[in-house]
This record gives C-alpha cells, structure tokens and sequence, in this order.
C-alpha cells in the first residue's frame, strides 16, 4: 500500500464528505458562540489576503504610497478582528466546556495555533520600519533569549520577514485546517444541558 492509499483511507473513515460540507448543522449551533470561530477565519484571510499584496510590494511601500497605506491599515484591522474573534471563540469554548467527549485534541491544535499567531503578530510589529519597531526590536532580543528563542533575531529585518510572510502563515494555516478538520470529523460539541438530559435518560 502507498502513501496516497493510505492517506485516502484515513480521510474516508475520518472525514466524510457530509463532514466536510454539511447541509444540515444541529439546532444548537444557531448560536453568537459558533460565530466567532467564523469571525476568527474571515479575518485570518483577510489578513493574509492583504499580507500577500502588501508582500509583493515591498516593505517600504506602506509609507510612501496611499494604497499601500490602505492596505497596511486593512492588514493592521484585519489582525485586530482576528485577535478579537480569537479571544471571543476562545472563552465561549472555554464557558461552553468545548474540550467533553473527548475533544480534548481540538484545543491542543487550537492552542498551538493561537501561540503561533502571537509570534506572528511580534514579527509583524518589528517590520514597520519606523522607531517604534526598531525600539521594540532592540527590547525584544532579552525576551527572545529567555524564552529559548536566542536564534530569532529581532535586529534582522530579512529575518523577520521571511518569519512573518513564509513560515509563521503557513503553519498558521496549517493548524487552523487541522483545527477546521477534527471539529468537522468529530461534529460541534453539544449543550451542557442537552449532555446532562441524556445522561439522565
């Protein structure tokens, strides 16, 4: 058997195509909780979106163009939307115990991605190109160092971009999708309370 073999199975016992596009969700997903995953996603592409045209462009182009200040702005709100929605889907799984019935993977992958996203967020701050970057970049090479971190160098523009723009959305991506995929596989968690009657039952 091959690797193509193999993967194939796995997606077929784990992921059906109902999973993958649903027609129909339960009732309790109708809900402002379930929202703010989708929020979340809407604004990552956003931002990624406006990451790649800022990208082709070049660093420098946000300050000298009106366009490019556009779009840095979109790229800017977009991250603040995201963060939002983030931290809403985040304590609306938390209050809801989303982790039941064995969920518990859904929350490593959702953690990691969240911790991937705040490095992200540090590069991107150290690549505007004015003083407060470079002041932020010379306090962060301490913390980079005490965290393990002493190979990332906050001084080096290159550094950082190729960080923000190639590796960091791409494991970003990466772990939302894995993310996206169990929750999809494994059906929304329901109610308490619905848990809580049918364990009485």
């Amino acid at each position: 058997m091959n690797i193509d073999e193999k993967l194939q199975g796995w997606l077929k016992s784990h992921l059906t195509l109902e999973d993958v596009l649903p027609t129909q969700m339960p009732v309790y997903v109708n809900s402002m909780a379930y929202f703010f995953g989708t929020m979340t996603l809407s604004a990552l592409m956003v931002v990624i979106g406006s990451g790649i045209i800022i990208a082709i462009f070049g660093p420098g182009w946000w300050h000298v163009s009106p366009t490019g200040h556009f779009f840095n702005s979109v790229h800017f709100w977009g991250v603040e939307v995201f963060y939002f929605g983030l931290v809403l889907h985040l304590l609306a799984k938390f209050f809801k115990a989303a982790w039941r019935d064995g969920r518990w993977r859904t929350w490593v992958i959702g953690l990691v991605t969240f911790a991937v996203t705040i490095f992200s967020g540090i590069t991107g701050t150290l690549l505007q190109q004015n003083w407060d970057a470079q002041w932020n970049a010379v306090q962060g090479k301490d913390p980079m160092n005490a965290l393990g971190l002493a190979w990332i160098n906050a001084m080096d523009p290159g550094q950082l971009l190729t960080l923000h723009v190639a590796l960091l959305p791409f494991l970003i991506v990466l772990f939302a999708a894995i993310h996206i995929g169990i929750v999809r596989s494994e059906s929304p968690v329901r109610p308490i309370e619905r848990s809580r009657k049918e364990e009485v039952r």
